[in-house]
């Protein structure tokens, strides 16, 4: 019995490989989107030492925003441009209102303030959109919602082309966040405000300016997710469940490690994915994508408690 839940799944994969690669592509595109809203995370935390526990509502709020202001006669090109400047906005706002008066305190004050800005921007949210289900603008936008058919294997592989688009934009906006971080003299700074707040401040590196800086990419990052996930889900408050993903993606690549973010997102993707298929739906009825991840991360975690990627922290006592 036991041979057969877990050597008969694998003699499936080899039986159909096709089948087998568009299950993995699927989960390819998931874990492409997982690891930009952790990338969100890990950009805030290592500048700033803040979990922002509000990077999933920026991702629908940048959603929603962009599409109401389309339906408020905007071209669509024209509104992603003026919801960059809200984002903009928003980051300016959260460092002077929230951020600024509460340094120094301790972390888990920081962290409740992150959920307080969470609940402002659910009701503001709604007031100013409503709570119904919206449509992605990916036709104006200039996304094909076409597919693309291969034959591998004597079989049929079928890749939505919207899918294709949001893989190679998140690939060029990791690219370009690497190169950011690494070659500017901003980025520079991002990275040694992490190492070291106070030594960073001792040599002129603005505070300030680089929350409102890292805050911004944030809002970029989740105005692109929140494109890609709506352009697939649609648009709507319940697409914040879809950034708690980004939870054990975190806990699997470490709170600080950018690399660990991409491939801990791209891990998670496809194993759900392929547990879901393969494992789940004929074991266990189906659904085990809601909990497997978080699964998988608390067995790394009883391992190696820092994430994959997450350096061993020591502190003396």
């Amino acid at each position: 019995m036991l041979s057969e839940i877990f050597v008969e799944p694998f003699a499936d994969m080899v039986a159909a490989p096709d089948f087998l690669m568009q299950v993995l592509w699927e989960g390819l595109v998931s874990g492409i989107l997982y690891a930009l809203i952790a990338l969100g995370f890990v950009l805030i935390y290592r500048s700033s030492r803040i979990f922002n526990f509000a990077q999933g509502i920026m991702v629908v709020f940048a959603a929603l925003t962009l599409v109401g202001l389309h339906e408020a006669g905007v071209p669509a090109w024209v509104s992603v441009v003026l919801t960059l400047g809200v984002m903009f906005v928003l980051a300016v706002v959260v460092e002077r209102v929230v951020l600024r008066p509460l340094v120094g305190q301790p972390d888990i004050i920081l962290f409740m303030a992150t959920i307080g800005i969470t609940l402002f921007l659910i009701g503001f949210g709604e007031i100013i959109f409503g709570g119904e289900n919206k449509v992605m603008i990916t036709q104006e936008l200039g996304i094909p919602t076409d597919s693309v058919v291969f034959e591998p294997f004597g079989g049929l592989l079928i890749l939505e082309q919207k899918d294709i688009t949001a893989a190679g934009i998140a690939a060029l906006l990791v690219i370009g966040l690497l190169l950011f971080l690494n070659k500017t003299r901003m980025g520079r700074a991002i990275r040694a405000l992490g190492d070291d707040h106070q030594a960073a401040m001792s040599v002129g590196i603005s505070l300030q300016t680089i929350w409102v800086l890292v805050w911004f990419i944030a809002g970029i990052i989740a105005l692109v997710t929140g494109i890609a996930w709506g352009a697939r889900a649609g648009v709507s408050f319940a697409l914040e469940v879809i950034a708690y993903k980004a939870l054990p993606v975190l806990m699997l690549g470490g709170l600080e490690s950018i690399s660990g973010a991409i491939v801990g997102g791209l891990m998670i993707g496809m194993l759900e994915k392929l547990f879901e298929i393969y494992w789940g739906q004929p074991l266990l009825g189906g659904n085990t994508e809601t909990w497997f991840a978080f699964m998988l991360a608390l067995v790394v975690l009883l391992f190696r408690p820092q994430g994959l990627f997450g350096e061993r922290i020591i502190e003396r006592v």
